[in-house]
C-alpha cells in the first residue's frame, strides 16, 4: 500500500514562529516534511508556505492532520488547505474553435504528464468531438446563441457540480463567463491568451503585431475573474521573432507558446503550487 502523502498550503500575516510551529506540529503528528517552500511578501505583509508531507506513522490521515492543525492555523490566522495526493483533481476543459491547447492537454493527460481526472471536454462548437474521442474522453457540445446563453451557462454549472470539478480550464474558449460564474470559480478557473493584450486587443492580434514589427510574442495564463483578462497571472512565456516572420508564422509560434504557458499553469495548480496574493500569485514551481 502506498505511503500517504499530503500537501499543506497556507497564507497568513507574517510574523516570527510560523515555520517552527508548522514543522513542530507535523513532526509530532507523525509526518515527515519531504519538501517545503515559503515566501514573505514585504508589500502585503503576508507569509505563504507549501509543505509536502509524507505520513511515516500508522493512522496518519488527512482528517487527523486537519483536526490537529486547526489550532495552529487559528493561532496564526491562517488561510489554509490540506490536500491528499491520492485524490486526483478533476478537470473540465472548455474549448471553442482553436484546438492546439486542447490537444496538448489531452496528450499530456494520456501520457501521464498531467496527473488529473479529465471526465469530459465541453465546447460551444462540435469541431473537436473526433479529436476528443481519439483520446477516449467524452465530449459535450453546448452551443451558444444570444437567446440561449443563460441556459448554456446553467448547463455548465450543472456539469461542474455533477462531475465534482476542481478546476475549469479555458483552452481558447471564446466565450465570456458571467460574473456570477466567475465568482463561483474563484481560484479554480484558468484562462490563456496572447500577451499582446491590451496593446493588440480585438481581432487579428498577430496581424496587428506584425504591422507594428514586434520582436517578442508571448502568452499569459491567469485565473479567471469577472474583469476580462485581468485575473492574477500564473505564468507567461515568450518567443523571439524577426522581421522575416509573417502573421501566419507569428500565429503558429504563438500557438506553441500558449500551449506551454497553459500546461505549466494547469500543472502547478493541480500540484497545489499556487497561492493567490491579492491581484498576484505566489508560485512555488
Amino acid at each position: 500500500m502506498p505511503i500517504p502523502e499530503y500537501v499543506l498550503t497556507l497564507s497568513c500575516p507574517d510574523r516570527r514562529g510560523i515555520v517552527a510551529a508548522v514543522s513542530a506540529y507535523l513532526a509530532g503528528a507523525g509526518g515527515n516534511i519531504a519538501d517545503a517552500a515559503q515566501f514573505g511578501d514585504a508589500d502585503t505583509g503576508r507569509f505563504f508556505m507549501r509543505v509536502h508531507v509524507v505520513a511515516e506513522e500508522p493512522g496518519v490521515t488527512a482528517d487527523s492532520l486537519r483536526a490537529g492543525f486547526a489550532p495552529v492555523a487559528e493561532r496564526f490566522a491562517m488561510d489554509w488547505q490540506l490536500h491528499d495526493l491520492a485524490i486526483r483533481p478533476r478537470v473540465l476543459v472548455l474549448v471553442s474553435r482553436f484546438g492546439h491547447c486542447l490537444n496538448d492537454l489531452l496528450y499530456r493527460h494520456r501520457s501521464g504528464l498531467l496527473d488529473v481526472d479529465l471526465p469530459l471536454v465541453v465546447s460551444n462548437h462540435p469541431d473537436f468531438a473526433a479529436l476528443t474521442a481519439s483520446y477516449r474522453i467524452p465530449f459535450r457540445h453546448l452551443p451558444v446563441t444570444p437567446d440561449t446563453r443563460d441556459a448554456q451557462e446553467q448547463a455548465l454549472r450543472d456539469i461542474i457540480a455533477t462531475e465534482r470539478i476542481d478546476l475549469v480550464v479555458l483552452a481558447r474558449y471564446m466565450q465570456i463567463l458571467s460574473p456570477s460564474l466567475c465568482e463561483l470559480l474563484t481560484g479554480r478557473a484558468i484562462n490563456i491568451h496572447h500577451s499582446f493584450l491590451p496593446s493588440f486587443s480585438g481581432a487579428r492580434p498577430y496581424h496587428q503585431a506584425h504591422t507594428r514589427g514586434v520582436k517578442l510574442i508571448g502568452a499569459t495564463a491567469h485565473y479567471v475573474t469577472a474583469t476580462l483578462d485581468d485575473g492574477p497571472i500564473i505564468e507567461q512565456d515568450v518567443v523571439r521573432v524577426s522581421h522575416a516572420d509573417g502573421p501566419d508564422r507569428l500565429a503558429a509560434l504563438g500557438r506553441d507558446v500558449e500551449c506551454r504557458a497553459l500546461a505549466r499553469a494547469v500543472t502547478w495548480h493541480v500540484e497545489h503550487r499556487i497561492l493567490i496574493n491579492g491581484h498576484r500569485t505566489v508560485v512555488f514551481a
